[in-house]
């Protein structure tokens, strides 16, 4: 695999649905009263660390020969010229641990094979992991160290296919765990693989577009409401 690399730098909201308690009617007391009923425990929702509407520059953006990352109609927008070429934005520079992310990646006509997702656990340079599916159905989480070629972490490394993910929808809902030693992607709300790996414990995240393999094919994609949380 090929590993040209471009360095882009750079709440949402909890609800807490109450249980209401509907009175009962009639004269009901002592032996005839109904047995009361204890509600289910609340589970308490994860600590957000970061949510972004992109109504504002958060991330990184930058344009060059061969590729532009520009906030357009308050969504991120990353255009690759170049093929089988990696491109990123960081919202900052912060080390995170044990994050699950997720974002609206909206496929504006791009190339199928181009694939999307996330980076986690950047530690430095090109050492990280990277979580992404393709518009054409496939997926892949891979480690990668600088100096060496990525590795696949899924599917004996190579690109897998998946029949969770829709093939060249309008939008993806996107999401990817990164701690406690595991990695895992999720497409539109479905675990779609999940992995064990310890190289990386923490460090930068980012929003990726690799472009596809194919010259002079449009690589266009669009990030919105992004979300991290807390991994328990």
């Amino acid at each position: 695999m090929k590993n040209n690399v471009r360095m882009m730098l750079a709440i949402g909201i909890l609800t807490l649905t109450a249980l209401a308690c509907q009175a009962l009617g009639g004269g009901a007391s002592g032996d005839d009263a109904p047995p009361s009923v204890s509600p289910d425990p609340i589970q308490p929702e994860p600590d957000v660390i970061l949510s972004d509407d992109f109504s504002s520059a958060l991330w990184g953006t930058g344009t060059d020969a061969d590729s532009m990352v520009e906030y357009v109609n308050e969504a991120l927008n990353i255009v690759v010229y170049e093929e089988d070429y990696f491109v990123w934005s960081t919202p900052d520079d912060k080390a995170y641990e044990n994050v699950s992310m997720e974002t609206t990646v909206v496929n504006n006509d791009t190339d199928s094979t181009t694939a999307f997702g996330f980076i986690c656990n950047k530690a430095s340079g090109n050492d990280f992991y990277y979580l992404v599916m393709t518009p054409a159905g496939q997926y892949a989480i891979a480690v990668a160290k600088e100096g060496e070629a990525d590795v696949f972490l899924t599917n004996n490394d190579q690109w897998a296919d998946s029949d969770l993910i829709a093939v060249n929808a309008d939008s993806y809902r996107v999401g990817a765990d990164c701690g406690n030693g595991r990695l895992t992607l999720y497409v539109d709300g479905q675990q779609v693989a999940s992995v064990n790996d310890s190289t990386y414990t923490r460090g930068q995240v980012a929003l990726l577009v690799w472009s596809g393999e194919e010259a002079g094919m449009i690589n266009n994609v669009s990030f919105d409401d992004f979300v991290m949380t807390e991994l328990e």
